[in-house]
């Protein structure tokens, strides 16, 4: 692997909930080892308000948020990617555009809350995706990745994915 930052990418269809908060935390549980961004294969356009209560109610800054297509990441001048997760089953089941480098892909599935109503079970419905991805991510980013090839991280990956849904 190569040096860090390591750049880690997180799609979702929308870009509006899952993939924003798994950014966040990407960059904020990573402690400056990771650098994370997000994208949708058909955005929103926005980024659901209750996701960004959500991550500043535990504190965690994205001050930059925003949909943005996965056609950014694919473009000749965007960063190189390490790592790429989907976090809905929607956009793992897509055709994705070809990345450079082949980083290395999981998919960490979480149920979406953008749509639960009314507003108290959509706020708890992003408080259990939240908590899903902080679990993942915070194992994820304590892996020793330098050591590790592609295949070791992959497996590592579905395992901290397995042992969140258990």
């Amino acid at each position: 692997m190569k040096h860090v930052p390591f750049n880690v990418l997180v799609l979702c269809t929308g870009n509006s909930a899952r993939s924003i908060l798994a950014e966040a935390l990407f960059n904020h549980l990573g402690g400056g080892r990771f650098k994370a961004y997000s994208a949708g294969s058909q955005p929103s356009g926005t980024v659901n308000p209750v996701a960004l209560e959500t991550l500043d109610k535990h504190g965690v800054p994205l001050p930059e948020a925003r949909s943005k297509s996965w056609d950014e990441f694919a473009a000749p001048d965007a960063p190189h990617m390490d790592f790429i997760f989907t976090v809905c089953a929607s956009a793992a089941g897509e055709a994705c555009p070809i990345w450079p480098g082949h980083p290395t892909t999981a998919h960490w599935g979480i149920a979406d809350p953008a749509h639960v109503e009314p507003l108290a079970a959509r706020r708890e419905a992003f408080a259990t995706a939240y908590r899903q991805l902080a679990r993942r991510i915070g194992a994820f980013v304590v892996l020793p990745l330098e050591t590790l090839s592609a295949q070791e991280i992959a497996a590592a990956a579905r395992r901290i994915h397995e042992e969140g849904e258990a």
